[in-house]
């Protein structure tokens, strides 16, 4: 019999203490996620951001009338 064939059948089955492993990084991952970006909302809302999110959008919709204005 073939020591090799038997050490590499149990290669392709994880161990018992891995399962679960994947699930739980993706739980991990998703909560950082969500933390960055209540991060994020709330520097765009309450801190600085608010300000400058409000010129962008400001810049930019006046960019798209003045490109719109001078097509026609």
């Amino acid at each position: 019999m073939d020591d090799d064939t038997d050490q590499t059948s149990n290669t392709n089955h994880p161990a018992e203490c891995d399962r679960g492993q994947a699930t739980t990084e993706y739980a991990l991952i998703l909560l950082v996620a969500a933390v960055i970006g209540l991060a994020v909302i709330a520097w765009a809302t309450t801190g600085g951001g608010a300000g400058k999110i409000g010129g962008l959008f400001d810049s930019m919709i006046d960019l798209i009338v003045e490109r719109a204005s001078s097509t026609f």
